[in-house]
């Protein structure tokens, strides 16, 4: 007889409270039962898409500070989590990422300044989402992990071969949607990976004022999932996990949740006075592990880049390319229309509202005197 409470796959392990480390923060390989770091080429490839990610973020800020953006939500410290996690997509995957996560974007290969767009205060997204299989970003907390959840649902029911790579922070945990979205993606069983970047900060709320669990991992066993805890200012660790955790998900082995533990060095927006809420002792530690200092280290002291010569060439080139990328996004940004503030209010009702008509007249009487 079949128990109408029977589970269809066994309980799945509990998470390591140490997380997966591959590189440590001198550069230094470190062994591990379960799990290998790439091959050289995409150590090297991990390297350059971080170093571009950190000139893009940089100059994202700038322009936030000079009025070019609305607000800049920089991810400077994060970007092993969103590179190592976005370099292991395959080419038909689709990647949904949060309003922080500008640098898996162009990792992903999103025009730069489009990635901008949302920023600008535009009311759309900026890029094709089906051209690269990217959805806007989220910014109303874990609403996009339930689109996962939802597409590929139902690609598997069209017989496509389809995961998805859901990004969150640690603050989107304690919401509503991230519970609605890995309960339906374990019950049927959806190839979702939930990348959480815990930066250990929802704003200014810290994470342990906001969970009693002992790592965010953890909590994918609640759900029948898989839980993976990795360093996640390791992008050779969090490349090779996520690659595991998409893969056995592909192959109908369920969702899962890896927990990337890194830290938000910047502030949360441009908007925000972080001074307020956290030591700044605690920045500094962790400026000491920064993923972009340990990946050069091991890419310098391994020859990955060939002899002392030719890796001072090749990280000198990598320089300047992000510097290009930045100096192009400042350019273009310059050059780009101007927004219409006033377009807040077309689009959206037949008949406007009273009240937005007022509002809508106020803004232009703002708008003549400036």
């Amino acid at each position: 007889m079949k128990h109408t409470d029977e589970r269809p796959r066994p309980a799945p392990a509990l998470p390591t409270r140490e997380p997966v480390r591959l590189v440590d923060r001198h550069g230094r390989r470190v062994g591990h039962s379960s799990f290998t770091a790439p091959d050289p080429a995409r150590l090297v490839e991990l390297h350059r898409a971080m170093l571009i990610g950190r000139r893009f973020n940089q100059q994202a800020g700038t322009l936030a500070r000079q009025g070019r953006l609305a607000v800049y939500p920089s991810s400077t410290g994060q970007e092993a989590a969103q590179v190592g996690g976005v370099l292991a997509l395959s080419d038909q995957d689709w990647l949904f990422p949060t309003y922080r996560d500008s640098v898996a974007l162009v990792a992903h290969g999103v025009d730069p300044v489009r990635t901008l767009t949302l920023f600008r205060g535009d009311w759309h997204c900026g890029y094709d989402p089906h051209r690269y299989r990217c959805a806007p970003q989220c910014t109303p907390l874990a609403t996009n992990a339930s689109h996962a959840v939802g597409l590929t649902y139902a690609a598997r029911r069209k017989g496509r071969d389809v995961a998805a790579l859901a990004m969150m922070g640690d603050g989107a945990t304690s919401e509503g949607d991230a519970h609605e979205a890995y309960n339906f993606a374990a019950v049927w069983n959806t190839p979702v990976v939930f990348l959480v970047q815990n930066n250990h900060w929802a704003i200014s709320v810290p994470l342990h004022r906001q969970t009693a669990a002992p790592t965010l991992a953890h909590k994918a066993v609640g759900y029948g999932m898989k839980g993976y805890h990795v360093d996640g200012n390791d992008a050779a660790a969090v490349y090779a996990v996520v690659s595991h955790a998409l893969a056995e998900a592909r192959a109908g082995g369920g969702p899962a949740i890896v927990e990337a533990v890194t830290y938000r060095v910047d502030p949360h927006t441009n908007a925000d006075a972080p001074q307020r809420y956290r030591d700044p002792a605690e920045v500094e530690h962790w400026k000491e592990r920064d993923p972009l200092i340990r990946s050069e280290r091991l890419i310098r002291d391994e020859g990955l880049l060939g002899d002392a010569e030719e890796t001072e060439r090749a990280l000198a080139a990598f320089g300047a390319e992000a510097d290009r990328i930045a100096d192009t996004v400042r350019e273009r940004l310059a050059d780009g229309d101007e927004l219409d503030p006033r377009s807040l209010f077309t689009d959206v009702y037949a008949t406007v509202p009273p009240l937005l008509e007022q509002e809508h007249a106020l803004l232009a009487d703002e708008l003549r005197e400036v």
